[in-house]
């Protein structure tokens, strides 16, 4: 059964929530986009496929501040705001029929970082961890190849500017404040909590987020897990060829998880 809801985060602002139910429920999947994401691209729709096609209930957050349905400017966006939103949701969702414990958390980029926090804080609820392409720490962000060619004008502007590469034509604009907010958060200083199941993908082109500085998160872990580079991909997946490999990696890992 499938059906979306909106609720309300704790400023008010309304999410929009995506929920596939499955009839004979053997797992929850809760899956949450990147900075200026939505629930509908392409590799979200396809981590959310690997789990509904192996029998989980899958449910996919909209966060507030971003491009999609959800309330808030994108310019507002800080992981502090994403992270709470996260939180609030599986408060709303602890009420719901659907609701098992523990849940596995799948997320891409700053949706990475989000989820990663929420198992650290909270390692008895999560079942395994799936952070893809994720943000690592705020330090590694700042001498990210991707970045290096804004970063002094977003610093001096105290804004940025650019078009999505999911959403043509749309100008997307970020304030410096989420630089300054994401020096908070290092992921590195906390791996040793993070002792479920983990599986990380990165693209091998990624220069968001490049390949070592997830290989520095990933030799910190302690617990199973895999580490997989996607042959000639970006940040943001989205060729057929990339999703069809990252859609069976994630049906692999599932059968694992079992």
């Amino acid at each position: 059964m499938r059906k979306k809801v909106f609720i309300k985060n704790r400023k008010g602002l309304k999410m929009s929530v995506l929920i596939e139910e499955s009839s004979n429920q053997k797992g929850l999947a809760i899956i949450q986009h990147g900075l200026g994401g939505f629930k509908e691209q392409a590799h979200i729709q396809t981590f959310a496929d690997a789990f509904r096609e192996s029998g989980y209930t899958v449910v996919r957050l909209d966060t507030t501040n971003s491009c999609n349905e959800s309330e808030g400017k994108l310019e507002d966006s800080t992981p502090t705001k994403s992270y709470e939103d996260l939180v609030d949701f599986l408060e709303w969702s602890k009420e719901q029929s659907w609701y098992q414990e523990p849940f596995v958390l799948v997320a891409h980029s700053l949706g990475g970082l989000c989820i990663s926090l929420y198992a650290k804080n909270y390692p008895e609820k999560v079942k395994a961890l799936a952070p893809i392409a994720t943000v690592v720490s705020g330090k590694l962000k700042l001498v990210s190849p991707g970045w290096q060619e804004f970063l002094k004008d977003w610093k001096r502007d105290g804004i940025r500017e650019w078009e999505s590469s999911t959403k043509k034509g749309l100008i997307k604009r970020l304030k410096w404040e989420f630089v300054e907010d994401l020096q908070k958060y290092d992921l590195l200083q906390s791996a040793n909590k993070l002792t479920m199941p983990v599986l990380m993908i990165v693209g091998e082109d990624d220069e968001s987020i490049p390949v070592e500085h997830q290989k520095k998160l990933f030799d910190k872990l302690p617990g199973p897990k895999e580490f997989h580079i996607i042959k000639g991909a970006p940040h943001t997946f989205k060729d057929k060829k990339h999703l069809k490999e990252i859609k069976k990696i994630f049906v692999d890992w599932i059968n694992k998880l079992k």
